[in-house]
């Protein structure tokens, strides 16, 4: 518990006995005090100096009163009381000012003398005949503990001199007093003006991209590149391209400023001119740098549960127990668990080896349901390796029927040999052989599911390098060999199955070329139709790009992007094919 307060007493003023008997505090307190006219001038005690201010206000409260039409009579009563008061002397002989004692002229406690009580016992006397104790004492002119007056009208600023006379008077100041003096307020309103201002003239300077001229970007050539001014410049081109009409600059086409965006997307991010050219033709402004920011991020490792040998459920408890944190792949997949980490190796733990689980992108997983394979069918799996897609034909079939993995390259075909064995399938045939020369080895397939061989510029996070070693014959060559081998795909689909006579057609490309131009090109030379691929997510595909022309059906294909669905495996289009009746 503390001290309680005492309500009636007061506080000490001025500097206590323990400070008077302090040595130097009087040449410590001179530096703060302004110094004194007359070194014979009266020391006036505390409460004398009160008297002097009641006595000054109480004046001038009088003269206030009367119905002066101006201030100057106010100083000439001023003038006369201190002519008045110039004959009085001081106790000591030398003439006193009341004027000055009272207002400034008065120097601390620290410095004064001590005096009699007799003689403050008589000052007091005449004082209080003068004037009654009832008068108030106003806050402005109390006089500080070390003797300094507040309202003295040497410290005062001209403002505060200002607005004491017109607390005092009652009157308007008068226009020459007030021509140089502003208030606080209009000086505090036109300074936030003033930073108001510069704001907008800051923003606006912001806001207007300027196009580096041909000499800066020489520069930048012949220097190592600046990432940090590529990206800002990318961001500030990006912003003037969504509202070209407002923010251009003016003289400037859109078309240089397209060519300055697609110079620093390729240096930021790696990419050829050409590569860097189709994304931006494929993509809007908005997005395009969403794939591109994706293409930098790998995709999350997933499983799909081998439902030959185990149930996702017992598979998901035991990985847990081995320390792996997972979850369901989602809702659109039985089979899939997606892994964020592991404590240990998910490609060498005792349940992959006992074939338990493959691992698999969750996009592969999407063009083998789409076929959905039926119970004692005979499928083609054109291009097999590594064997995830024919393992999971296999899974769905319920090792029923016969499913022929065929790939054309015979070192790819050892992995998909060992997946085979490792996940227990018993009903697929593995075979070596050049796809566009199947029909002539064997058909009649109920169906046929075709990844096709591409650039791959969908998985440029599995595979970095497409940035650069792609050029416009890589796209043409490959879709060549796409449009060859889908062909080949519908001649070897028995077109009068009771269950089947579908074709699935997928690609790991992004590439119009690839996708819709060659399932336009098999509806031209062949006797087929589009149908839905029953996937409910995924965008649809082009039924016009640039100068050409789709048929409208292909609206019923799906595409996947890495910035939309974060998949990763083939992110390309699905094509559902049906073989009518010849």
């Amino acid at each position: 518990m503390g001290r309680k307060l005492d309500p009636n007493r007061q506080a000490k003023r001025g500097p206590g006995r323990k400070a008077r008997k302090q040595r130097g505090a009087e040449q410590e307190l001179a530096h703060f005090l302004p110094p004194a006219l007359d070194d014979n001038a009266t020391k006036l005690s505390g409460h004398a100096r009160r008297r002097a201010a009641k006595r000054r206000i109480k004046s001038e409260k009088l003269q206030t009163n009367k119905n002066v039409p101006n201030h100057q009579n106010v100083t000439a009563k001023r003038k006369t009381l201190k002519k008045a008061n110039k004959g009085k002397s001081s106790p000591d002989g030398s003439p006193t000012n009341s004027s000055t004692d009272a207002a400034t002229q008065l120097a601390s406690p620290a410095l004064k003398k001590k005096r009699s009580r007799t003689e403050e016992s008589e000052e007091d006397k005449e004082e209080s005949m003068a004037f009654s104790d009832e008068d108030d004492l106003s806050e402005d002119e109390i006089m500080d503990d070390y003797g300094v007056a507040s309202s003295s009208d040497e410290e005062l600023l001209p403002i505060e001199r200002a607005a004491q006379k017109q607390k005092m008077e009652g009157q308007d100041i008068s226009e020459d007093d007030s021509e140089d003096e502003t208030p606080p307020s209009k000086q505090r309103t036109e300074q936030e003006e003033e930073k108001d201002t510069d704001l907008k003239l800051n923003m606006e300077a912001e806001e207007c991209f300027v196009l580096p001229s041909g000499q800066e970007i020489e520069k930048e050539a012949a220097q190592p590149p600046d990432l940090q001014l590529i990206h800002q410049r990318i961001k500030d081109n990006m912003e003037v391209l969504q509202d070209f009409s407002s923010k251009r600059e003016k003289g400037r086409s859109r078309q240089e400023y397209l060519s300055l965006l697609h110079q620093d997307l390729a240096a930021y991010y790696s990419y050829s001119d050409f590569l860097i050219g189709k994304m931006t033709e494929l993509f809007p402004l908005s997005e395009l740098v969403e794939f591109l920011e994706a293409n930098e991020v790998s995709r999350p490792v997933t499983l799909r549960t081998n439902t030959l040998k185990t149930r996702r459920r017992d598979l998901a408890q035991a990985l847990i127990n081995r320390g792996v944190n997972l979850d369901p792949l989602g809702k659109w997949s039985k089979t899939g668990l997606v892994v964020y980490d592991s404590s240990v190796p998910i490609g060498a733990t005792p349940e992959y080896l006992a074939g338990h689980y493959m691992l698999q992108g969750a996009s592969s997983l999407l063009p083998v349901m789409a076929l959905a394979p039926q119970e004692n069918e005979r499928i083609l799996d054109m291009c097999c390796a590594p064997g995830g897609k024919t393992s999971y034909i296999a899974q769905l079939m319920k090792n029923t029927g016969v499913i022929l993995a065929n790939d054309s390259n015979a070192e790819r075909l050892h992995s998909v040999v060992g997946n085979l064995h490792r996940l227990g399938v018993t009903n697929t045939v593995v075979s070596h052989c050049d796809g566009r020369q199947f029909p002539k080895v064997l058909g009649g397939f109920d169906r046929v599911l075709l990844d096709a061989p591409c650039s791959g510029t969908g998985v440029i996070s599995k595979d970095p390098t497409v940035k650069t070693n792609k050029d416009e014959k890589d796209i043409l060559r490959c879709a060549h060999l796409q449009k060859e081998l889908i062909l080949s795909a519908i001649d070897s689909v028995n077109a009068t199955s009771e269950t089947g006579g579908y074709i699935v057609y997928c690609t790991c490309s992004v590439m119009v070329e690839e996708n819709e131009w060659v399932v336009d090109y098999a509806l031209k030379k062949r006797n087929v139709r589009l149908v839905p691929t029953g996937l409910d997510f995924g965008k649809e595909g082009f039924t016009r790009f640039r100068e050409r022309r789709f048929h409208p059906s292909l609206k019923s294909t799906r595409r996947f992007y890495p910035h939309t669905h974060n998949m990763d495996g083939f992110c390309g289009q699905i094509e559902k094919i049906f073989q009518c009746h010849s």
